[in-house]
């Protein structure tokens, strides 16, 4: 897909409000993933989200020096490699975050075309209450955000969480000296994250996307009655070479 390349403009703009806001896998994973269950209320069929992920100061596992994982979307697959000499805390972050279901059912609740796109707040609300203070230290950027390339989204030194943008432009090395550090690189599947629902555009206020602190207050409730046709993360799993 031919890609819409934004105005400086623009990317100056959506800029500002992040910060406000070749190599074969097998399928199968060879980390285990402790899975959400489900349960019935009224009749219905209700997520429940598994323990480990209301406690983020027990998942801080060390990740491997090299890792990928694959993931499973509503448009189709594609596979993160990580490298943790790139970003140690962040590989790391990113790892246990992987490892325990978190990114399952995610929204990409920010796709800007020519851009980025962004996703990483979880669908449950306990979920986000408990990782939201979860801060992990600042890595200093070895690698460039270039296309293709997985950094955490932050709004200043510090306050890295869950949240994570794959860059869609070479262009995107003018984030590297505002500190984002990249982790990992899609090494398969970068055509189908091209294709990731980009048609709400920049989030609300500045545009007609979700607004993200709704998205934190009200959950995956709030994205699939106001914006149905976002794409989505079935499952992310860690995987073996």
């Amino acid at each position: 897909m031919k890609m819409r390349f934004l105005s400086r403009v623009a990317v100056a703009a959506a800029v500002a409000t992040m910060m406000v806001a070749g190599i074969g896998y097998a399928a199968e994973g060879a980390e285990s993933t402790k899975k959400a269950v489900t349960a019935k209320k009224d009749g219905k069929e209700t997520k429940v989200v598994a323990k480990s992920l209301l406690d983020p100061s027990k998942l801080t596992a060390k990740a491997p020096e090299v890792f990928a994982a694959r993931f499973e979307t509503s448009k189709g697959p594609f596979v993160i490699e990580v490298h943790r000499d790139w970003s140690p805390n962040g590989a790391d972050r990113f790892y246990n975050l992987v490892s325990n279901g978190f990114f399952d059912d995610v929204r990409f609740f920010r796709v800007i075309a020519g851009f980025m796109a962004q996703f990483g707040i979880n669908g449950a609300l306990a979920v986000n209450a408990a990782w939201k203070p979860a801060v992990i230290p600042d890595d200093p950027v070895v690698q460039s955000n270039k296309r293709g390339m997985v950094s955490f989204a932050m709004r200043g030194p510090g306050t890295r969480t869950t949240q994570l943008f794959i860059n869609y432009s070479d262009g995107n090395a003018r984030l590297d000296k505002m500190g984002f550090s990249p982790f990992g690189k899609v090494i398969e599947g970068m055509d189908v994250v091209d294709t990731l629902y980009s048609g709400y555009g920049e989030g609300a206020p500045g545009g007609a996307g979700p607004r993200q602190d709704r998205v934190q207050q009200e959950g995956n409730a709030y994205l699939t009655a106001d914006f149905p046709k976002l794409d989505f993360v079935k499952t992310a799993r860690i995987v073996a070479k």
